[in-house]
Parts: C-alpha cells; sequence; structure tokens
C-alpha cells in the first residue's frame, strides 16, 4: 500500500485533471451544439456520457457478479437526484441570482418530464410490486419488456425533439436573441469533427478518472460507517459532473430553456439506454438484478416529480424554486449519509 503523503498527492493529481477533464469536455460540447443548433446540441454531451457510464456500469456487473445487482439502481436513481434536483436546482438559483426571472417553454420541458416520470415508475418503482419473482426484482420477460418500453419511449422523445416537434426545445424571448454568443460565426466541418473527437476522449478520462477515483471514496465512505449506496451517489456526482457545469453555464447565460434540455435529457438518457443495457447482459450472463428502490427512494422520487412538475407548469423561474429543489437535494444526501 502507498504511503499516505504520496497516495494523497496521487488523489489531488487525479482530481484537478477530472476537473480538467471536465472543463474540456463542456467546451468541445458546446463547440458541437453551436454547429448542429439547438435542441440537438443539448443532445449530443448527455447520450455520450450516458453511453459510457452505461459501459462502465456494465464493466462492474459482469466483474462484480452477485454483488453488482444494485449498482444498475443505484445508479440510475442517484443520476435521477442529481440531475433533477441538485443539477436543475443550483442552474435556476444562479440562474435567477444574474436575471432575476428565468424564462423557457412548457411545451418541451413538460414533454421531457412526463417520458421521465413513465421511465422512472416503469423500471424503479413496480418492481416493488409485481409477484413473478421475489423481491424487487423483474422476471427475465418483465426485465425484456422493461428494457424494450424504455427504448420505445427514450426513442420517441429524441424523435420529437430533434425532428418532429423541434421548435417545443428553442429558447424564446428577447434575452435569447440578444445573446452575443448566438451571432458567433459557425465552426468548420473540420472544427467539428476534431472537437467530436476531443469530447470523446475527454468523457472516457472523466469515467476513467472518477473510476480510478473511486476506491479512495469507498474508503473514506467506509470510514465513516456510511451506507454502500453513497458509493454510488459519489460516482454519479463525478461522471455527471461535464452535464452539470454545461446545464449552469447555460442558466447563468440566461438559456434556461437549454439548461432544462440538458439536465432533464441526461435523467432520460441515464434510463432510457442503461436498462436495456443492463437488461441484456443480465439474462445474457445469467447475473442477478434488482432494480426497486426502497420506500425512501420512491418517497424521493415522488416528491422530486411532483416539485418539478410545479417548476414547470408556469413557464417561469426563480431563486425560491431553486432553493426548494437543493434542499431536497441536500436531505436526499444526508438520509443516505445517515439513514
Amino acid at each position: 500500500m502507498l504511503p499516505y503523503p504520496e497516495a494523497l498527492w496521487q488523489i489531488i493529481l487525479m482530481a484537478v485533471l477530472l476537473i480538467a477533464a471536465v472543463i474540456n469536455a463542456v467546451h468541445h460540447a458546446e463547440v458541437i451544439a453551436h454547429k448542429t443548433g439547438e435542441p440537438l446540441g443539448t443532445l449530443v454531451l448527455a447520450v455520450c456520457v450516458t453511453i459510457i457510464e452505461v459501459a462502465l456500469i456494465v464493466s462492474i456487473m459482469l466483474s462484480a457478479g452477485e454483488d453488482g445487482a444494485l449498482i444498475a439502481r443505484d445508479s440510475v436513481f442517484a443520476a435521477i437526484m442529481i440531475v433533477m434536483n441538485g443539477v436543475i436546482g443550483i442552474s435556476i438559483l444562479l440562474g435567477g441570482l444574474r436575471h432575476r426571472v428565468l424564462s423557457f417553454r412548457i411545451e418541451g420541458s413538460n414533454s421531457s418530464l412526463t417520458v421521465l416520470i413513465a421511465l422512472a415508475v416503469l423500471t424503479l418503482i413496480i418492481p416493488n410490486f409485481t409477484t413473478t419473482t421475489l423481491g424487487p426484482t423483474f422476471s427475465n420477460s418483465q426485465l425484456i419488456f422493461a428494457g424494450v418500453m424504455s427504448l420505445v419511449l427514450y426513442g420517441t422523445f429524441v424523435f420529437v425533439q430533434t425532428i418532429r416537434h423541434r421548435d417545443y426545445f428553442l429558447q424564446q424571448g428577447e434575452a435569447e436573441l440578444a445573446n452575443p454568443k448566438i451571432h458567433v460565426s459557425t465552426p468548420s466541418n473540420a472544427k467539428t469533427f476534431v472537437s467530436s473527437i476531443l469530447l470523446l476522449i475527454s468523457l472516457i478520462a472523466v469515467v476513467l478518472l472518477a473510476k480510478a477515483l473511486s476506491p479512495s471514496i469507498e474508503l473514506a465512505i467506509d470510514e465513516m460507517n456510511a451506507p454502500r449506496a453513497v458509493v454510488g451517489i459519489a460516482i454519479a456526482l463525478l461522471v455527471l459532473l461535464p452535464e452539470g457545469v454545461a446545464a449552469t453555464r447555460a442558466a447563468i447565460n440566461n438559456r434556461l430553456q437549454t439548461s432544462l434540455n440538458l439536465s432533464i435529457g441526461s435523467a432520460l438518457a441515464s434510463i432510457g439506454l442503461t436498462i436495456p443495457a443492463v437488461a441484456f447482459v443480465s439474462i445474457v450472463f445469467d447475473l442477478p438484478i434488482s432494480l426497486g428502490v426502497d420506500a425512501l427512494g420512491m418517497t424521493f422520487l415522488a416528491l422530486t416529480f411532483l416539485l418539478s412538475t410545479l417548476t414547470i407548469a408556469v413557464g417561469r423561474a426563480t431563486i425560491l424554486q431553486g432553493v426548494v429543489h437543493l434542499v431536497v437535494f441536500a436531505a436526499y444526501l444526508f438520509l443516505n449519509l445517515i439513514p
């Protein structure tokens, strides 16, 4: 085992590299978003991060065997809570402090939230009430059905967001039109291609560095005698850093619609792509998988979706909504540390 000072310096170095990778990923994602336009641009970062996150979850499932039965559930649930309360909360708070009132399209945000609620209930709550198998699990046929329906819902959402009703997800208002970034010349095809490659490299670096930091995180959690679910939360926080930074920057620039597209889109991708992948791996490799969250988790999901519905209902947000979401996020973190 490494001496403590040397290990500490390694942890600090990995943390610095992680921050640099996050900043680099956000920059290249913004270049691609500028080239492709909204809302397709906000979809790029969310899908890229989620695909790599799925690969990380699947690799852990295959290596951990029976001990990895909860990794998919914990990761997906943590992603929803981090995005819907943490990222959206800080985005609205910082944007509201700078611009007082933030506006967005109800049609797009409400559509995103509708799909997210359906996906979350189908995959994280219904397993607690099925009777074919014992515990919060699906049978193989139920798991296949949940995976297919997740793909159907997510695929339909992407079609509506990018093609059928693209205008629902575009920012409106004079503040958006006055944003100087809108008038910057569009990046060339060559620059966009290079940014795409560098974005992928940056996101892989984020995941690898998060995985490298996880043993230190696990050690700290063990010393605190905290529940093992906290490990999943900590890793999810690290993996979701690029999306969180990008969403927050958009809100600060008075583009809350872009921020919501990225935030809710990240949560949707997390479920819509993760569940089918882990369902396939579970069935093919005969690995156990438990998807249903406990009573406290269901309570937090219900509270999160109720607050999110009220936040989106009027198409305008202030620092009040931001603080409420952040308080719920703080309660989620606290009660996972001290159940």
